[in-house]
């Protein structure tokens, strides 16, 4: 859950949330829509412009979710509130198939990350090693 003092960030014309600003000292730090740092300290135009910038389509981008057992699984993101980050398995974009969800807390931990792999592969757990 966002943070009393995080002040949403919405974009002109559909309202839709950008992030977050949070005030840091004198000057502000602009969060993404999974509450993670995209500034350092800036002044609010600058944090403002940057979410501006960011957007949400990188929410659409392939990820990868470090699990328990020392494996990654490739994962896309269906669901981002302030309370949860909901991802599931990369089903290729196939309607009939079911993929195991993962339920994460808000903001998403550092075990959801962009995808480092190969994106034309059809693996859809990754191994370190």
């Amino acid at each position: 859950m966002p943070h009393e003092d995080w002040i949403e960030h919405r974009r002109a014309g559909d309202r839709e949330r950008l992030g977050w600003i949070r005030p840091d000292g004198d000057h502000f730090v602009a969060l993404d829509a999974l509450g993670r740092e995209v500034t350092g300290a800036v002044d609010w135009l600058d944090a403002e412009e940057s979410l501006d910038a960011r957007g949400l389509h990188w929410l659409a981008d392939l990820w990868q979710l470090d699990l328990g057992d020392g494996t990654r699984a490739r994962v896309r993101i269906v669901e981002v509130t302030p309370e949860r980050v909901v991802v599931k398995v990369d089903d290729f974009g196939t309607v009939d198939a079911v993929t195991r969800s993962y339920v994460l807390p808000f903001p998403a931990p550092d075990v959801l990350r962009p995808f480092e792999g190969d994106t034309s592969t059809l693996d859809h757990g990754l191994r370190d090693g």
